[in-house]
């Protein structure tokens, strides 16, 4: 399997488990060095083979294809593994059961649940078009990547006594999972993406257990400063000739305001608790739309189409109306 599509299932794995998470551990310092490794080595290798290694195959190749899927078990397999001896076996079992924790964060964590199986499963339909397999199987046994894990994560949940399944959860991940397979079967092709960004806020000085101590982890535990998107590419619902095929408008979603998970919950904790939703529109930049005849490139460009970029930005609160910026992140 190409090591791109693994670094890229390898990190969305470790960033759903994290999302999904975020509330219980902290994010370890060391993991942020251990990424740049990889990167870093990575590029230490010839660019010209891993550009060949990286090209598609016109038609089916058994050995990539035998790859792709022993690669993305042991991967998965693996994490799982990790998840249950490392996290989940220090807490109580219990018989299966649900928790409502839909109302919590603003439904923030719904919509990263959403965005993380879209995009775990956009690396396993890309993985096994690598390896000449057919759209069928792409969709079948690539795009449900996402659901699958974040379902067995879900389980897992199920089963501890100090947690639960979440069905706002399951549902989320049916979401980003339906997302990206509709628009391949309606368009065959990615005309909408979830995307992320982050700004920093003060809110986690406050609650740093909870928030994150660090920037590192302020980044996957501060609800307040992540925002959500959907990008949506202009050239391919207009087909306007001199609108270019890279250029997006997104529409964005986002809250703050929040120390806890609910205003019940801040005040049983002795906090007065002022949330509220915020929402954006901005440009953005469809990474995969930039014409290159490197695969190196257009496997980087796939990876970091995951974030949105930095643009002029409207901003709407739910209770201080709206705002504009020069530029937004």
């Amino acid at each position: 399997m190409a090591r791109a599509y693994l670094k890229s299932i390898f990190l969305l794995s470790i960033i759903s488990f994290l999302i999904k998470n975020q509330k219980r551990m902290p994010f370890p310092s060391g993991l942020g060095k251990l990424l740049c490794f990889i990167f870093i080595s990575t590029g230490c290798f010839s660019q010209s083979k891993i550009n060949q290694f990286l090209t598609p195959s016109d038609s089916l190749n058994p050995s990539r294809k035998t790859s792709v899927y022993i690669a993305e078990g042991a991967i998965l397999g693996a994490t799982l593994i990790g998840l249950n001896q490392l996290w989940y076996k220090d807490y109580e079992k219990s018989n299966f059961h649900f928790i409502n924790d839909n109302e919590e964060w603003l439904q923030m964590d719904k919509v990263g649940h959403m965005y993380s199986s879209y995009h775990l499963g956009r690396a396993g339909a890309e993985a096994l078009a690598w390896s000449g397999a057919t759209k069928k199987e792409q969709l079948l046994y690539g795009a449900t990547l996402g659901f699958g894990f974040l379902t067995v994560v879900e389980i897992f949940d199920g089963y501890s006594s100090e947690w639960g399944a979440s069905s706002g959860d399951l549902i989320a991940n049916a979401t980003g999972t339906a997302l990206y397979i509709s628009q391949e079967i309606l368009w065959k092709e990615q005309r909408i993406t979830p995307k992320f960004s982050y700004h920093k806020t003060n809110f986690p000085s406050l609650r740093p257990n909870t928030l994150g101590g660090s920037s590192l982890e302020q980044v996957l535990k501060d609800y307040n400063g992540q925002n959500y998107w959907l990008s949506f590419n202009i050239h391919s619902f207009t087909k306007l000739d001199f609108v270019p095929k890279w250029l997006n408008v997104a529409l964005g979603y986002g809250g703050s305001g929040m120390l806890f998970g609910t205003q019940k919950d801040a005040l049983a904790n002795g906090y007065l608790q002022n949330e509220y939703r915020q929402f954006y529109l901005s440009l953005d930049v469809d990474l995969t739309k930039i014409k290159t005849q490197s695969h190196f490139l257009k496997t980087i460009f796939s990876v970091f189409n995951t974030i949105k970029v930095p643009a002029p930005t409207l901003q709407l609160n739910s209770n201080k109306g709206f705002r504009a910026y020069g530029l937004f992140f």
